[in-house]
């Protein structure tokens, strides 16, 4: 039986595999814990992280809310930082709850992906 990490890890790679961050289009990476939730916006042709957030302070409010206020922030700088478009990588997680959550928001606030 593959764990649920493992399993994660195999998605992840086929999905890493495939899509890829550059300068006029960067890859948006969301990491979800138990706690918490954090996104990037990465151009992985230099190697760096444009922008980032988390839900690290924010308080009150569920997981999903705070995706939510999450995807905000990360677009609210990603906008600030001159980028419109990017790559939406969620990196082995299911579209759903959380991640959902946060592209949805991302994208209310000015991201096109």
């Amino acid at each position: 039986m593959i764990s649920k990490i493992a399993r994660r890890n195999k998605i992840k790679a086929r999905i890493r595999g495939k899509i890829s961050g550059t300068a006029a289009r960067p890859r948006l990476s969301v990491f979800r814990s138990n706690k918490a939730i954090y996104a990037q916006v990465i151009d992985d042709l230099a190697g760096h992280t444009l922008a980032a957030a988390s839900s690290k302070g924010i308080e009150g409010g569920t997981k999903t809310e705070q995706a939510a206020k999450v995807g905000e922030n990360i677009a609210k700088k990603a906008v600030e930082a001159g980028i419109t478009e990017v790559v939406f990588d969620r990196n082995g997680y299911l579209f759903h709850g959380r991640v959902k959550s946060l592209a949805d928001a991302a994208r209310k606030a000015g991201l096109k992906f």
